[in-house]
């Protein structure tokens, strides 16, 4: 139980430092951006149907194209970031490919010729879809708890999949957000990792069935 606590402590600050470094990235590449009038986001955002352009769905998340975009990014990015992290960062890395990687695709096959596509959106949404199902299927109460949890916080972001607002790539927040899900799949414990085999703590051990209690709860 202690080593867990440990671990998930470590894990939790590796994932606030990784969140807090990528948000000084990602403003300060926006200051040079605003310097360049944005010319970065045309140069490196994703274009579609342009084979050239694809290895831009890695930069894309970098660059916004205002300062109300970025701003309108940060607080979900670094919060569902976190919580997508804060459980390892080799599971945290991995998702993040499959997010931007699903997200760039979507957007450059399917997106209007020509259009230049750019913002964070696509990883708060692939993030979102991943911490929410990542809850339901590891199977630990903790993570199910911020599951849903953050369903009930962002649910409403959803509406960002659908073709409604007009200048806004709701091809990305579905792709991001297909990308999450597949993440959640593809990355989930498997029974071997859910439960590890433990030394039995001596029957007349006074915190035994506590331990045991917690352990059950995935603790």
């Amino acid at each position: 139980m202690a080593s867990r606590m440990t671990r998930l402590l470590s894990d939790s600050r590796d994932a606030l430092f990784t969140m807090l470094g990528l948000q000084a990235v990602i403003w300060s590449v926006q200051v040079l951006n605003w310097l360049d009038d944005y010319g970065l986001s045309r140069e490196l955002g994703l274009r579609s149907e342009r084979i050239g352009d694809l290895p831009e769905m890695f930069t894309m998340p970098f660059l916004h194209f205002s300062w109300d975009h970025i701003e309108a990014n940060s607080w979900p990015l670094f919060v569902l970031g976190f919580l997508s992290a804060y459980r390892g960062m080799k599971k945290f890395l991995l998702a993040s490919l499959v997010i931007v990687v699903s997200g760039g695709l979507t957007v450059w096959l399917l997106e209007s010729p020509n259009t230049v596509t750019a913002g964070a959106s696509g990883l708060v949404f692939g993030y979102l879809g991943y911490v929410v199902l990542r809850g339901v299927l590891d199977r630990n109460v903790l993570d199910a708890v911020v599951g849903v949890a953050v369903a009930a916080v962002y649910s409403t972001i959803l509406i960002g999949v659908l073709p409604v607002t007009p200048g806004v790539s709701w091809l990305g927040h579905l792709g991001g957000l297909i990308g999450g899900l597949a993440a959640a799949v593809l990355l989930r414990n498997r029974p071997a990792e859910q439960r590890a085999p433990k030394p039995a703590a001596a029957p007349d051990s006074p915190g035994s069935a506590l331990l045991k209690q917690l352990d059950d709860l995935g603790l």
